[in-house]
């Protein structure tokens, strides 16, 4: 059996929440609010968030659960593999990896969009082309290549900087954003007023909200950063619920909170009307001046930075997951001799977002788009493998080939997850829902399907043919291997042989 390569175990607690907070709030706290609430007005995008946070979290108790019982390198690729066999795995992985990816890319956009707004001589030198109503200059490009460059370089030399440098981030982020509000609503000239009309207009109250909700597993996108971090952590993964659940709650704070210090600034339509390249930037610095858009861009920049970082982080480990389990060249499964990092993840990641800055923001929108319903596809299998690992009651598991968990609370949270992942998968599909694709998304999604399919049926022959024993060794590692004979607690647990997934014995009460 060929040697499994692993990874350090150097990720502290609140090192782990960073990468999460940081993640899911990234840029788009800073740049989105008036887009949002020319949605759904401002209180539809508090509530649909917070709604959002809510369902997350009911999702996160099957992530909570999984990476305490596998905590490996892989996130939802693994428990997929587990719970389903190798093709789901694949599947599940392979719409992952787009998520992550153009997130890395699109955070990276973000620095050209701030320079627009704060440096445009510098930014805007040398204009190129225009795709989509977007004008690319080649100022934007180098910056956000160079961003890349120096993340990949951070993530490169180890996870301890990675993970250190992320929480600093974080805590700048929450620091300036905090203060940026208090500013704002202490402002003469600001008024809770101006964030009337509480929905938007002629679109109804319950519309308004829904149409936030939708964007939900985009917006909270980060979170299961936590899982593919798992294999790093240098404490119990039984705290990994607890990390998800503050991360989302700081997330659903961070948004509501945002749009407030927007809104108060001037009548929340005006600045829809205005149609500013950036609506935040525009209203803070119509209030405050120079001053104030120096705070709100550090803040933002901080959150660019924790956007790339993090997502650097899971783009990375998920490939050398795939990469040790042979799906990908065998690679992506090595560790830097010196660092002990997923290097080639590391540079594969930024190889392909380096060509992202040339197709302008616009363009980067539409596949960002697109990926929300990769996400929903790793949220789905997350929920569904741990609602099939719980049972009602011990009678059940008499003579049962698969699930032998009593834990019928968390069953039935797994199944409102999995309820909740094909909620959203659908308000992303069914034409006239509020969540639905544009044309240009689909055609995006299609492409990264035809290109899977063909790097399926080019790695099948060689894919299939590894040996289940080998397979579980690559992705499971050491949490295959029996420990102990089953118990007759409630609550305890003896994983037996599931289709497709591992020869098991998990035994910690949960």
């Amino acid at each position: 059996m060929a040697k499994r390569e692993e990874l350090k175990k150097t990720l502290k607690p609140h090192w782990v929440w960073a990468i999460a907070f940081g993640s899911a709030i990234g840029w788009g706290v800073f740049v989105l609010p008036v887009d949002w609430m020319a949605m759904a007005g401002p209180l539809g995008v508090i509530i649909g968030f917070l709604i959002g946070a809510i369902l997350m979290i009911i999702i996160g108790v099957s992530y909570g659960f999984l990476v305490e019982k596998l905590p490996v390198s892989g996130g939802e690729f693994a428990y997929a593999y587990y719970g389903l066999g190798r093709y789901h795995a694949f599947l599940c992985g392979w719409f992952l990896t787009l998520g992550y990816i153009s997130i890395v890319a699109l955070n990276a956009s973000a620095l050209a969009l701030l320079g627009k707004f704060v440096l445009p001589s510098v930014i805007e030198r040398g204009f190129m082309y225009n795709i989509a109503g977007w004008e690319v200059y080649a100022g934007e490009i180098v910056t956000a290549c160079i961003a890349l460059i120096l993340f990949a370089f951070i993530n490169i030399r180890g996870s301890d900087l990675s993970g250190f440098s992320q929480f600093i981030f974080c805590i700048a982020l929450l620091a300036g954003l905090i203060l940026l509000t208090i500013g704002m609503i202490l402002h003469p000239s600001s008024s809770f007023t101006h964030l009337q009309p509480a929905f938007h207009p002629g679109v109804g109250a319950i519309s308004s909200i829904v149409a936030i909700v939708a964007i939900s597993p985009w917006a909270y996108i980060g979170f299961d950063n936590i899982p593919q971090a798992a294999e790093e952590f240098n404490f119990s993964p039984k705290k990994s619920f607890k990390l998800i659940v503050l991360a989302l709650l700081c997330a659903g704070f961070a948004y509501s909170i945002a749009i407030i210090a927007t809104g108060v600034g001037q009548p929340w339509t005006a600045a829809v009307e205005a149609g500013s390249v950036w609506g935040t930037g525009a209203i803070v610095q119509n209030t405050y001046g120079v001053w104030g858009v120096t705070l709100l861009s550090f803040a933002l920049i901080m959150g660019i930075f924790t956007g790339l970082n993090g997502f650097y982080v899971s783009t990375s480990r998920l490939l050398f997951a795939m990469g040790r389990a042979k799906i990908l060249p065998k690679a992506f499964g090595k560790l830097h001799p010196k660092y002990k990092t997923p290097h080639i993840g590391i540079l594969f990641t930024l190889a392909f977002t380096l060509f992202a800055p040339f197709f302008g923001r616009e363009a980067l929108l539409w596949v960002v788009d697109m990926s929300a319903l990769g996400v929903t596809i790793a949220y789905f299998y997350a929920c569904f493998v741990a609602y099939r690992l719980f049972t009602w009651s011990e009678d059940a598991t008499k003579n049962a080939e698969k699930v032998l968990i009593v834990a019928p609370g968390r069953k039935i949270f797994s199944l409102l997850g999995t309820i909740t992942s094909i909620a959203f998968f659908l308000l992303l599909v069914v034409p006239g829902s509020p969540g639905f694709l544009g044309a240009p998304s689909w055609i995006a999604l299609l492409i990264w399907i035809s290109l899977g399919a063909l790097f399926f049926i080019i790695r099948f022959k060689k894919y299939s043919k590894i040996s289940k024993a080998d397979m579980d060794h690559y992705i499971l590692g050491d949490y295959n291997v029996p420990k102990e004979s089953p118990t007759t607690k409630p609550e305890s647990v003896a994983f037996p042989q599931i289709p497709g997934g591992a020869n098991t014995k998990i035994y910690n009460e949960l």
